[in-house]
């Protein structure tokens, strides 16, 4: 268990609330701890689903950039803990509901990408900066929230796009304000936690048997053009300026 966050199992429903200030960016370890925490929930069998929550500003903003700044070796660890824990939650064994608030950047599009059911607070809003940070991926995830065309705008520009924006594309389930975002993600868990968990299970699993390609073949592919972009000093530019506030200059 990691101090980035946080368990609470009750009637079948696990409750991972991702807490570190200030935006919730995870170093090499904590990602490895998250997706190490969701394989140990999922391979429970008196977990029936899973709510992946956070506490702070916003949902995730994904690597912790100052990390990969000081310590560039540390991107092949990253990468591992990126696809790991993306990998967790689309192949859990149980549903994983996905509740964001603020912003949902990098890592976090990896999460919400590869959840089974989103819930979002008004205030949400969704980017991938990596063109700006001198990485990839995301996009395989990104892909599964909004068609393609649209996908590469977002991806291409970094820009973001609110949850009211979102909605029309139909991956998110309910919009709802902030104060009513865990009690909404909780209601729909408690819905499919008075299921059978063995139907649940075999749903699950024959859901993703019928997606369309290989979510984490997909990633990876990506994954490999990230560890080309930090050969480029453009690269190293992009995380130089972010950590010291100013415009990347090429």
């Amino acid at each position: 268990m990691s101090n980035a966050f946080t368990t609470r199992v009750d009637k079948g429903v696990a409750e991972l609330v991702i807490d570190k200030p200030p935006v919730n960016a995870l170093d090499s370890h904590e990602w490895q701890a998250l997706a190490d925490t969701l394989n140990i929930l999922g391979a429970d069998s008196q977990i029936r689903v899973i709510v992946l929550r956070a506490e702070g500003r916003g949902f995730c903003a994904g690597v912790d950039i100052k990390e990969l700044e000081q310590h560039p070796e540390l991107i092949v660890e990253v990468n591992r803990g990126n696809y790991e824990t993306f990998k967790a939650v689309h192949r859990c064994p149980v549903p994983v509901i996905v509740a964001v608030h603020g912003f949902v950047l990098g890592g976090g599009i990896g999460i919400t990408g590869a959840a089974d059911i989103v819930v979002a607070s008004e205030c949400a809003s969704f980017a991938l900066p990596e063109v700006d940070r001198g990485a990839m991926g995301g996009g395989a995830h990104l892909q599964r929230l909004f068609p393609v065309q649209k996908v590469r705008y977002l991806f291409f520009t970094g820009d973001r796009i609110g949850a009211r924006e979102a909605e029309r594309y139909g991956f998110i389930e309910r919009v709802v304000p902030r104060e009513r975002l865990r009690d909404a993600a909780m209601e729909i868990a408690a819905r499919i936690a008075a299921k059978s968990p063995s139907m649940i299970r075999i749903a699950k699993e024959a859901l993703n048997g019928i997606e369309d390609g290989n979510l984490e073949d997909k990633y990876r592919w990506e994954q490999g053009f990230t560890l080309q972009a930090y050969s480029e000093a453009d690269s190293a530019e992009t995380r130089r300026a972010f950590v010291e506030k100013r415009q990347a200059k090429f």
